[in-house]
């Protein structure tokens, strides 16, 4: 038989996590992993769906872009949401370890979501949070590719194994915005390790700055082609979870761009 109408905590944490890794394109009852989730936890995929519509309602890019959901968000809801907001990491890693834990109690390995992005680590005494580390770095990965749609914010290079989830501020500085995705830009490799030598930085008001260095070489086609080019050019925003002002102005700051 069926749940009630009313979801519990665990099942909208579960419903969340969903929403940090799918595409909003793909937010649809047809999705496999609707439908997964939606035998766990004992509802359709419909509901489901509307659920992850209810949370979509709550963001304010996607409302803003006139994807507005479904406007009936629980107070519940809108609590996660704020939660969410205050302690990213938090939530987010709440969110995942209810998931784990339907998966496991369905028979599943507890990172199914992200199992094919995880390399296997030797036998060890740290074995266990390096595959905890690695689960974590490909859930930021899918939820950065998913808002993206797994293109350098850049170049406009599209495709998954080219490009890469470039945290804003690093993984190593702060401890609560790891899988925070607006502390995230996808950008090619190149473009990548740009960014993390203080090459190039996005500004606040979203534009790229390239370092006077490489702009000023202009006998150097590919340099031109690749870096230079874009200089004051504006990136590509993502379609949700658009990158913090306060985290791009900490890189620029730190590289002396501002």
């Amino acid at each position: 038989m069926p749940t009630s109408n009313n979801w519990t905590r665990s099942q909208t944490l579960a419903a969340l996590h969903i929403y940090l890794q799918l595409p909003f394109g793909q937010l649809n009852h047809r999705n496999p992993t609707i439908k997964q989730l939606a035998s766990w936890i004992d509802r359709t995929p419909g509901a489901v769906t509307l659920k992850l519509s209810n949370l979509a309602s709550l963001d304010p890019q996607i409302v803003a872009s006139g994807r507005k959901g479904m406007r009936n968000a629980s107070n519940q809801d809108k609590a996660l949401w704020e939660e969410l907001q205050s302690d990213w990491d938090a939530v987010a890693l709440s969110a995942a370890s209810v998931y784990e834990q339907l998966a496991a109690a369905n028979g599943l390995p507890a990172a199914v979501d992200v199992i094919d992005e995880v390399p296997e680590v030797a036998e060890g005494e740290t074995r266990s949070a390096l595959v905890q580390v690695r689960v974590n770095q490909a859930r930021f990965r899918r939820a950065i590719l998913a808002s993206y749609d797994a293109t350098c914010c850049i170049s406009g290079l599209r495709h998954e194994k080219l490009v890469i989830a470039s945290h804003i501020v690093p993984w190593s500085l702060d401890t609560k915005n790891r899988l925070n995705p607006q502390n995230g830009l996808c950008l090619s490799a190149l473009h990548d390790r740009a960014y993390d030598q203080g090459l190039l930085t996005v500004l606040p008001d979203y534009t790229v700055r390239i370092h006077p260095d490489i702009v000023s070489q202009k006998g150097d086609a590919f340099m031109c082609e690749a870096l230079a080019k874009y200089d004051k050019k504006p990136i590509q925003l993502p379609g949700r979870f658009r990158p913090d002002k306060n985290f791009l102005a900490s890189h620029a700051v730190r590289f002396k761009f501002l």
